[in-house]
């Protein structure tokens, strides 16, 4: 009988664990289920921070070492421009020398433009895109193509710009890895999309920082001269001096020529205009106005007719023998 009543106590412990463990992997399974969407989101989070914690913590040994050393500056990391005016006697020729140049040095031939001015000389202002390690030395070749007017030359060190864009390329480049891991190991829908989008946002912004660090190895690598030239002499602003009498006589003289240019063009504007009145004239007065009908002349009304005067006699006609007898008498 003891040994009955102590077995009771044991079975009913058993149980009641039993249930708590069952209670217990419900809740569990239920969470699980809920937080499967945050999940993905919480992972994504984590893999940018453990880029960075990579990418930026200190670590030991070599990748300490890494870190703290500063970058080399380098010919590489400079951006280099420079802008000559030069007089030459001829053009067409130098413009060929400095594209033979160019091209033996490595380099190309960029934007091209060539104006002629009103006495007939050639303008011309070419870029030129050459290697760094041969920049100096095209740069003296062009200077001596002719008489130099200006030059002008600038460094830009970008060094901090090119490390900085390095560093961002590896740490997105460790993202887009991790965020592929993930969806590799995504087994819901849901967090298939989601992945699905947060990779091709941070694709979008690697390949933004990829572009931009060809642009910086395209304009480092590449050194940019622009060249003018000219087969007339720059002109240089005068003096501040007094007007004198020719300068007086000049400026009346082209007042005057501006206004009779502005005349003339006024009246070549009026010209159609007055062409087409008179076309319109003639045509009323040689074909509309003879069609139309005439009125009918009025006659002046006559004068009433009244007793016509009396006929005086005619004189009597005198001769010298009457005149005679006339006096004797």
């Amino acid at each position: 009988m003891r040994t009955r009543r102590s077995a009771r106590p044991v079975q009913a412990l058993a149980g009641l664990l039993l249930a708590t463990a069952l209670a217990l992997t419900g809740c569990s399974a239920a969470n699980d289920s809920g937080g499967d969407s945050k999940s993905a989101a919480g992972e994504a989070a984590r893999a940018d921070s453990d880029a960075g914690v990579q990418e930026g913590a200190p670590g030991t040994g070599s990748d300490a070492a890494k870190a703290t050393t500063p970058p080399k500056v380098t010919a590489s990391h400079i951006i280099r421009t420079a802008s000559l005016t030069v007089q030459v006697k001829e053009v067409p020729k130098a413009l060929d020398e400095a594209r033979t140049t160019a091209e033996n040095a490595g380099g190309y031939v960029g934007n091209e433009t060539t104006t002629r001015d009103e006495e007939g000389h050639e303008h011309t202002r070419v870029v030129l895109r050459v290697p760094v390690d041969k920049y100096a030395e095209v740069l003296a070749d062009l200077e001596g193509a002719g008489k130099l007017i200006e030059r002008s030359a600038k460094a830009q060190d970008v060094t901090d710009q090119v490390v900085d864009v390095e560093s961002r390329i590896k740490s997105q480049q460790a993202s887009v890895a991790r965020i592929r891991e993930l969806m590799d190991q995504a087994t819901k829908l849901s967090d298939v999309v989601t992945l699905e989008g947060e990779l091709s946002r941070r694709q979008a912004d690697l390949e933004s920082l990829l572009a931009q660090q060809a642009s910086l190895k395209d304009r480092t690598s590449l050194a940019t001269i622009s060249l003018t030239l000219s087969e007339t002499p720059v002109k240089k602003a005068a003096k501040d001096d007094d007007p004198g009498f020719l300068d007086a006589l000049a400026g009346g003289w082209n007042a005057f020529v501006t206004m009779l240019r502005w005349i003339a063009v006024a009246f070549g504007a009026l010209l159609p205009f007055a062409a087409v009145a008179v076309l319109i004239l003639l045509l009323w007065l040689k074909v509309l106005r003879p069609r139309l009908p005439r009125r009918p002349a009025t006659v002046p009304a006559s004068p009433v007719p009244g007793p016509l005067p009396a006929a005086r006699p005619a004189p009597r006609p005198t001769h010298a023998g009457d005149e005679q007898s006339g006096g004797q008498d």
